[in-house]
């Protein structure tokens, strides 16, 4: 199962749970994680949990900005187009942190990137 835990001040505030599908996080009402705070766009980002190509029963994360006036960030590094996400990835919308949490993260998942 993956999760996104919002942290405000380095602290757990809420936790996200992921399912296959999309996603999207914004300020907008519309949005599947709202964000209210001015300087998250309407529609800031966009996450996406597919089938893992390699192992069956495994799910990936990419997230990927949507045009966003401040941007998203994994590590402190921005997001452009669509990007896979690791367990413990800290991310940033505008000022906004969540980190992702795969807690079926394995050896052998990783294994399987490195090959690719």
């Amino acid at each position: 199962m993956a999760i996104l835990a919002q942290l405000i001040d380095d602290v757990v505030a809420n936790k996200f749970e992921l399912e296959q599908g999309r996603l999207t996080l914004g300020r907008h009402p519309e949005c599947d994680i709202q964000i209210n705070d001015i300087a998250v766009s309407g529609k800031h980002a966009l996450i996406e949990v597919e089938p893992n190509p390699f192992i069956e029963g495994m799910l990936d994360v990419y997230i990927s900005d949507m045009g966003s006036t401040n941007g998203t960030f994994v590590d402190d590094q921005p997001v452009g187009k669509k990007q896979r996400l690791n367990n413990n990835d800290v991310l940033r919308l505008a000022w906004n942190k969540f980190q992702f949490i795969e807690s079926t993260a394995s050896t052998l998942e990783k294994t399987a990137y490195a090959l690719e």
